[in-house]
């Protein structure tokens, strides 16, 4: 019996800079050409479930969370003023975020990703840094929705 083992196209590997994201608040769109690098989590909770015969632990899922995060340009006041907004009248945003992959030199095409909700837990409010020549800062979130709304082509080996 002949054993096949195929391999990935190295050129279906997604390059991490093509892509872009936009943020969606209150029916405005934002294009964030600033960000470096973003990531979203989806975490399972789970509950331990002891068994009667079964010296270990099962578990069950009971939920989930959405948590992110986001190196951006220091460049942009967008977020910074959803900060001091919730901070000077109690009112928090929540807006949605896009996050699409598109590596035009890739045969699996695109992926779009649609986070709900998403929230700022913590961003600079204010910086400076004599070693820098530019200046990043990271943004933390969580999120309480997700759709894909469009998903890669199925990888074919070579």
């Amino acid at each position: 019996m002949t054993t096949y083992n195929q391999t990935l196209k190295a050129w279906d590997a997604i390059n991490g800079a093509m892509g872009c994201v936009y943020a969606k608040v209150d029916g405005s769109v934002e294009e964030m050409f600033y960000v470096k690098n973003v990531s979203a989590k989806m975490t399972k909770t789970k509950s331990e479930i002891k068994v009667l015969g079964y010296t270990g632990a099962k578990t069950k899922s009971t939920g989930w969370k959405g948590e992110g995060s986001m190196t951006m340009y220091y460049c942009t006041t967008y977020f910074r003023n959803m900060m001091v907004k919730y901070a000077n009248t109690g009112v928090d945003t929540y807006f949605d975020m896009y996050i699409e992959n598109e590596d035009p030199s890739s045969d699996i095409g695109v992926q779009r990703i649609w986070l709900k909700r998403v929230n700022i837990n913590s961003i600079d409010i204010a910086r400076l840094d004599t070693d820098q020549t530019e200046l990043s800062e990271e943004l933390k979130f969580t999120f309480d929705g997700v759709e894909v709304l469009e998903g890669f082509n199925k990888v074919v080996g070579e």
